[in-house]
């Protein structure tokens, strides 16, 4: 890719990131620059998909947006934005598995200052955004499945959250058989389960099917602000 694709595909990896964060009063006063960073984008298939969110976005009321978000992400295991759970469930191998992206992180300098878990997709999202293809987007493309598997979720409930996940698809693979029958299995059975916590970042997370509390609300991971010369 040239610098400018490279660059266009870092804005766009950004604005999914921002966009599924949490609808917070920061998130909400940003309305307009997302929308004019957004009309700004070339013509691509990813480009159309988050101006039809953003068209949504922008049109709801803020108590509207918290409810739709909570309801979508933190209420339904089918479209968590944890996406170790999905590869690996309430096992001992998603501690690991986080422990292990955490060092990723860290390997290349980068801290999330510890407001989110690591496999939090708008923190996986921002890392790719700010190193770039190749390493900066392997845990996009290992979590493939579980991307595929939300996608889904929220198109079934027909959540406006479905185009940013579409335009986050459309930057990777296109998914193969062996994907999409993984996929269809992991909604139908659920990922694997195992009565454990998740040291080293404890536990609560995910609870056994039925008996699920959400977490107290974390901070919002921001990504760095739109540079004018992004747009």
């Amino acid at each position: 890719m040239t610098p400018e694709e490279i660059e266009q595909r870092a804005l766009l990896l950004r604005l999914c990131s921002l966009m599924l964060q949490y609808p917070d009063a920061e998130l909400a006063d940003a309305k307009p620059v997302l929308t004019a960073t957004v009309q700004a984008l070339p013509p691509s298939s990813a480009a159309e998909h988050l101006a039809a969110f953003t068209n949504w976005f922008t049109g709801q009321e803020s108590e509207a947006l918290e409810r739709h978000y909570v309801e979508m992400f933190d209420l339904r295991r089918r479209s968590s934005l944890y996406l170790t759970y999905y590869l690996h469930g309430d096992t001992r191998r998603r501690g690991m598995a986080l422990l292990t992206l955490a060092q990723r992180f860290k390997a290349t300098g980068w801290d999330t200052d510890g407001g989110e878990l690591p496999d939090h997709l708008p923190v996986v999202l921002e890392f790719a955004a700010l190193t770039g293809p190749g390493a900066g987007e392997a845990p996009l493309r290992q979590h493939r499945r579980g991307l595929e598997l939300i996608h889904h979720a929220l198109t079934d409930a027909d959540s406006p959250y479905r185009h940013v996940l579409a335009a986050l698809l459309t930057l990777l693979p296109p998914a193969t058989e062996a994907d999409l029958k993984a996929v269809a299995e992991l909604a139908a059975e659920g990922p694997p389960n195992e009565d454990v916590g998740l040291d080293p970042y404890g536990e609560g997370a995910f609870a056994p099917p039925g008996t699920f509390t959400p977490p107290p609300p974390a901070p919002p991971t921001h990504a760095p602000p739109l540079g004018e010369g992004s747009a």
